[in-house]
């Protein structure tokens, strides 16, 4: 009987390492995005690293990555930056591909 309630503990540990694993890629991964669109906006130095936050707060906003691509297609659109709706959720792709492999490493 332990075996199965160690086999249990073990499944929901995993569950719970990788929930967070994936809170993480995809926090960071939001926020290489808004370091991404800090530079198509022009915005250096601090005003990146605060536009790049803004971004991760973004997401607090609700389930899945819509918040997140709204406020970067809104920040676009209001500066004038051309760039398809297309071209962002691909640079998102790209970027979780690269936030994961970060978590992984460090």
């Amino acid at each position: 009987m332990n075996s199965m309630k160690d086999r249990q503990e073990g499944y929901e540990k995993k569950f719970a390492m990788d929930e967070e694993t994936q809170f993480r890629a995809m926090a960071r991964r939001n926020k290489l995005l808004g370091l991404w669109a800090a530079e198509k906006l022009g915005r250096t130095g601090a005003d990146a690293d605060a536009y790049a936050a803004e971004v991760v707060r973004a997401d607090f906003e609700e389930a899945g990555d819509n918040d997140v691509f709204r406020k970067v297609r809104a920040d676009f659109d209001a500066a004038g930056v051309a760039q398809s709706d297309l071209q962002i959720r691909g640079i998102m792709e790209e970027l979780m591909v690269t936030a994961v492999e970060q978590i992984k490493n460090n």
